[in-house]
């Protein structure tokens, strides 16, 4: 696998909602960084009883295994978003409602293995998919819930966003 370098997008790449997340993307090649987070979030979840990826911290919220199963969905979702976006494909595409996915997926019904497995095939295969990104690739982009993106931004966007829930994880579920 050859990777790509990725510059780090501008403001102008993504929707201001982004920012939240593209901002805690350390410096670095995010392809790297992709990888580290991977092998971090592994070691968090199986070192989890599965009552503690049951847990949620407050009535309402989502448990450890539906903020997993979030991220899961997350990374599926802007993937292809990014494969749309380098191949070219002007499609606009449709914003995903983060809580009836989590609703009607099931999570809390899975092992904390077979969460923990599907989000490493997940993130293996986002990282192959941005290492053939060249720069004029990364550079094209599309339309998402409403808002042009380009395909430079998703990884960060991904790698953001994984941080963020990861941090909620660690503040408080696991205090």
């Amino acid at each position: 696998m050859s990777k790509q370098y990725f510059a780090r997008p501008s403001a102008d790449e993504y929707a201001p909602y982004y920012e939240t997340y593209v901002r805690l993307v350390p410096d670095g090649g995010i392809l790297e960084i992709l990888e580290a987070q991977l092998r971090e979030t592994l070691v968090l979840l199986r070192g989890l009883s599965e009552a503690q990826a049951a847990f949620a911290y407050a009535e309402g919220k989502w448990s450890v295994k539906e903020v997993i199963g979030h991220i899961i969905d997350t990374e599926r979702v802007f993937a292809y978003r990014g494969l749309c976006f380098a191949r070219g494909d002007s499609t606009p595409l449709p914003g995903f409602e983060q809580d009836d996915y989590v609703l009607g997926a099931g999570f809390n019904a899975r092992s904390t293995e077979s969460l923990a497995g599907e989000f490493e095939h997940m993130r293996h295969s986002n990282i192959y998919l941005f290492s053939t990104w060249s720069e004029a690739v990364q550079a094209r982009h599309g339309t998402a819930n409403g808002n042009s993106v380009t395909a430079r931004a998703i990884p960060f966007i991904l790698a953001g966003h994984e941080r963020h829930h990861l941090n909620i994880l660690r503040e408080r579920y696991m205090p």
